[in-house]
């Protein structure tokens, strides 16, 4: 069944502002986090108490993840399946670096697993979007550690630390340095069908060779 966009008088800043006034269905909705044009998200209400915008999530492969940097900065794919919310919307939402990230695994196998992190921010395009944080914890590894403070790359946008083209040779976008220990946009490969580092990848995890089956990056204020 199609998710449901709910639409309130009061345009919230996140879905943690959502939940606390009393909405705690998940499902797509309308927010503004700085007082400019509005758009929609997908909300968990559910996982780990709620309050959480989702800005990545993969699940079927029916949405094709290598795309160029124009795309990345913008939104593509669908918010009730698998959808990218946008690195100038990602930054909107992160910009005073007061938030946690939590990334949600799941593979083939059934098996789940996540980590999180603090102080979590994306910069502006100024700086190439580049991904900050503070602590990780959870029980996936921290998979993000060699990606800390690294700008994005796309397969037309080659800003990382490599001579080679990340994004080209591992078939993805993401804040590669040179190359990658995970690889959340990287191609829909199915398990350990994937060739090495070109899948969806989460190395401390299942490692370069399991592609994973779920994956859903998401957002809360700190102070939630």
């Amino acid at each position: 069944m199609p998710n449901i966009v709910f639409y309130r008088l009061l345009v919230y800043r996140n879905c943690a502002e959502i939940w606390r006034s009393g909405e705690t269905r998940d499902g797509v909705y309308k927010i503004s986090p700085d007082n400019l044009p509005a758009f929609e998200v997908f909300c968990d209400q559910t996982t780990a108490g709620g309050g959480w915008t989702v800005f990545q999530k993969r699940l079927d492969g029916s949405v094709d993840f290598y795309r160029y940097w124009n795309d990345y900065i913008h939104s593509f794919g669908n918010l009730s399946g698998e959808f990218w919310l946008g690195l100038e919307n990602i930054h909107r939402l992160t910009s005073d670096s007061n938030n946690m990230l939590r990334v949600d695994l799941e593979d083939f196998e059934g098996n789940i697993t996540y980590a999180l992190y603090d102080m979590f921010a994306v910069m502006s395009e100024d700086d190439k979007y580049k991904l900050s944080y503070g602590t990780y914890s959870g029980n996936a590894g921290d998979s993000l550690i060699w990606h800390r403070n690294q700008p994005f790359s796309t397969r037309d946008q080659d800003n990382d630390q490599c001579s080679c083209n990340c994004a080209i040779l591992y078939e993805g976008a993401w804040w590669y340095s040179g190359c990658h220990h995970s690889n959340l946009n990287g191609f829909y490969h199915r398990g350990s069908d994937s060739p090495y580092g070109r899948g969806v990848n989460w190395l401390h995890w299942r490692g370069h060779n399991y592609s994973l089956k779920r994956t859903e990056m998401k957002i809360r204020p700190m102070n939630y």
